[in-house]
């Protein structure tokens, strides 16, 4: 369910997997936000740049929420793309209550088909979720034209 608010983070996401591309990493980013719909933290894609495959723009973000010691039950991560399973794992462990993406896991692998930059698992967060003690609401996709345009090239480019 997409909810007041939700729109404007997950543009704000897309803008920041933007950025990741321009800064030569892979088109992913992904904000958090409180309860309250604040944005507290946002973080790109860093695989490449910084030499490390767990890179991710969700696992970057998880890390940095560390750093509010808060329960983040009432937190929202707005994502570019669905998280992945390693993604999904870090996000279930730090605790976060609601995922929001916009292009989903089946809809990134068509683009990327069988680049080696994205040998992606044809497996969905909510299947990952699916498998804890704790409920996380999911919310996707969204927005798949603006999200799909930030990928555009990218993958054909990179082989």
């Amino acid at each position: 369910m997409i909810r007041v608010g939700d729109e404007a983070h997950l543009r704000t996401a897309i803008e920041i997997a933007a950025r990741a591309r321009a800064n030569g990493n892979h088109p992913f980013g992904s904000l958090l936000t409180d309860p309250s719909g604040t944005k507290v933290l946002e973080a790109e894609n860093t695989v490449v740049t910084g030499d490390d495959v767990t890179g991710h723009a969700e696992t970057n973000l998880v890390r940095l929420s560390g750093r509010l010691h808060t329960d983040l039950s009432g937190y929202t991560l707005y994502a570019s793309t669905e998280p992945c399973a390693m993604c999904a794992g870090a996000i279930y462990w730090a605790g976060i209550g609601r995922v929001v993406y916009a292009l989903a896991e089946t809809q990134l692998l068509e683009l990327t088909r069988s680049h080696p930059g994205n040998p992606g698992l044809a497996l969905s967060c909510e299947e990952v979720f699916a498998r804890g003690q704790r409920q996380i609401s999911v919310s996707g996709p969204h927005f798949y034209d603006e999200a799909a345009a930030v990928h555009a090239g990218f993958w054909t480019e990179q082989r």
